[in-house]
């Protein structure tokens, strides 16, 4: 008979559990489900492309974000990392899939570009790697591939290194129309023991995660066709907040 429950991180642990077929997408036991997705360089998947998202290009061009320290949630391959570095930033960038980092140290290297790569869960890795403040954080998919009760964690990670005055950038899979991702209420997520591919946020609910936060735009990613040298898909929803800088 087992009565361990005894703090949040427990409840939040138990919760995991129940997640069980799903958790090497996301967790730091086993990334072996990213690792094998990244395994293949060459397949058509559309963030795989070489080129930062359009929203984060946008935000440094019209002086929403300038250069400071930056750390690039869910990496992947580096793109968005990469054009950070590009723009002056001084970049950490963190996955769970062994792969995408090799991946990333690869495309940073043909670059000339210095960015510092950590493999591991980010809600882990905030004691010992990744210690803030930073100025930026970007988050491109990672958000929308987390349980429900992962939140607590997100929230908590950028109350310990989001600086004051520091910047939020967020994309994640739009509900509605043309969307893409789960609708399905986060009760049903813990009923069926899966998330379904990835949840799928409102601007409302965004707005309410995040109220903590001042937000300076939230819309829809502008579709960009293939000759772009920006990435572009209109099936996610694009955020910036910025953080109070008297907190």
């Amino acid at each position: 008979m087992d009565r361990n429950i005894r703090t949040v991180d427990d409840v939040l642990a138990l919760l995991d559990g129940l997640f069980a077929r799903e958790a090497d997408r996301w967790t730091a036991d086993g990334a072996s489900w990213w690792d094998s997705f990244y395994a293949d360089r060459t397949k058509p998947v559309p963030f795989f492309v070489a080129k930062p998202d359009e929203n984060l290009v946008s935000y440094a061009e019209r002086g929403l974000i300038t250069p400071g320290r930056a750390l690039d949630l869910g990496c992947g391959p580096g793109r968005n990392a990469l054009h950070l570095a590009s723009l002056g930033f001084e970049v950490d960038a963190v996955d769970l899939s062994r792969a995408a980092i090799t991946w990333a140290e690869d495309r940073a290297r043909e670059a000339g570009a210095d960015v510092r790569f950590h493999c591991g869960n980010a809600f882990a890795l905030v004691a010992t790697e990744l210690a803030g403040p930073y100025d930026l954080i970007y988050d491109s998919g990672c958000f929308h591939h987390l349980p429900p009760h992962r939140r607590i964690s997100y929230l908590c990670l950028l109350d310990d290194v989001l600086a004051p005055g520091g910047h939020l950038a967020l994309s994640c899979f739009a509900a509605g129309e043309a969307g893409m991702g789960s609708e399905l209420p986060d009760a049903a997520f813990y009923d069926r023991a899966g998330l379904q591919g990835g949840l799928a946020y409102t601007p409302e609910s965004l707005r309410r995660i995040f109220s903590d936060l001042t937000e300076i735009e939230l819309r829809r990613m502008h579709d960009e066709p293939p000759e772009s040298p920006r990435f572009g898909e209109p099936f996610l929803w694009t955020a910036l907040f910025r953080r109070d800088a008297q907190m």
